[in-house]
């Protein structure tokens, strides 16, 4: 098992100095949940009120899932063929697709990490341990590497086809929640697809449930998956914040916490989709989304969509809190009042 650095705790007087000021100002606890998002912020840069973000990186984690090949009754699992994988690749490499757009229109920029495929996890176990160990520290290396490199906002995401029902087993297993009412829509599944489904993630919840933390991931997740737990558990070490969005990377999330208690305090959920695999994991870390878009085209689409309100969280806090010290320093430096006798 690689070594894993503790976590620390986001600055918390930063977090209650923006937090406090806000809420003394009539316009600034207007704001809402942009309040939340700029003392999040604050927190996490040990600063406030936070500074604007200079360079916000999209990593996309993409591996085959076994289980994207398997079919019950001759229908398979997903909306998409397994195929559609290297398709969505080659659209990312060149610049192209939803992700692509999304981030032009942001200022962010996208980097793929390529991960080795997974074994079928209804009959095989997803990875060995040393394809664990490596993928576990691809995911640290590349959080050191885009954090070097300036980032100061990261979107873990993922790509594969199957990643939802990856997740439904995991959750399944770790919220000892039945198959039947953990399994989600996915990529928009028929009635034949959804009974594919559950008999795949049944199969593979009934070989893993004598099994717990990393052997779980071992047994039923995948290497893009093990390379997601320790890009953030990495991250939230090197004191980077994280926006998520999908079922996949909020389970991710979960797992992170528990190999490295206090991950979750760098994330912020940018949005929330009808999988209950996705609900259950933000109940867990006790999450609260900032949107509900119920996208569910994975590659950290929801959360590029969230990202101006991130920045207009930052730029509102900071203009406010600015008018609340002028106000202040006017305050103090008016002269006393002279009365006579």
């Amino acid at each position: 098992m690689p070594e894993i650095t503790p976590v620390p705790r986001p600055d918390q007087q930063a977090r209650l100095a923006v937090a406090d000021a806000l809420s003394t100002s009539v316009r600034g606890d207007s704001f809402g949940t942009l309040n939340d998002v700029a003392s999040w912020l604050a927190a996490c840069q040990g600063v406030a009120p936070a500074a604007p973000l200079q360079r916000t990186r999209v990593i996309v984690f993409a591996g085959a899932h076994g289980i994207a090949t398997r079919t019950f009754e001759g229908v398979g699992l997903s909306a998409f063929a397994p195929e559609s994988d290297a398709e969505q690749l080659t659209e990312l490499a060149e610049g192209a697709g939803p992700a692509h757009t999304m981030a032009r229109r942001t200022g962010a920029s996208i980097h793929v990490v390529e991960c080795a495929p997974s074994g079928s996890i209804d009959v095989e176990p997803a990875m060995s341990t040393e394809e664990f160990d490596a993928a576990f520290t691809l995911g640290q290396t590349t959080a050191d590497a885009e954090i070097d490199a300036g980032a100061d906002l990261l979107i873990p995401a993922e790509l594969g086809v199957g990643g939802t029902s990856v997740a439904a087993v995991l959750m399944g297993n770790f919220t000892a929640t039945e198959p039947v009412v953990i399994v989600g829509p996915g990529s928009g599944t028929t009635d034949a697809m959804w009974k594919t489904k559950v008999t795949v993630i049944r199969d593979a919840m009934f070989r893993i449930r004598n099994l717990d933390g990393i052997e779980v991931i071992k047994a039923a997740s995948s290497p893009s998956f093990a390379a997601l737990v320790g890009f953030m558990c990495q991250a939230a070490a090197r004191r980077t914040p994280m926006l998520i969005d999908g079922p996949l990377t909020a389970t991710a999330a979960v797992y992170a916490e528990k190999l490295a208690p206090g991950v979750k305090h760098w994330l912020y959920a940018a949005s929330a989709t009808t999988e209950p695999s996705h609900i259950k994991a933000l109940e867990l870390l006790k999450l609260q989304p900032l949107l509900e878009l119920r996208m569910r085209a994975g590659q950290g689409l929801a959360a590029l969509s969230a990202l101006p309100l991130i920045d207009a969280a930052v730029e509102l806090a900071g203009d406010e809190l600015a008018v609340l010290a002028a106000a202040e320093s006017n305050e103090s430096q008016a002269p006393a009042t002279e009365y006579e006798d």
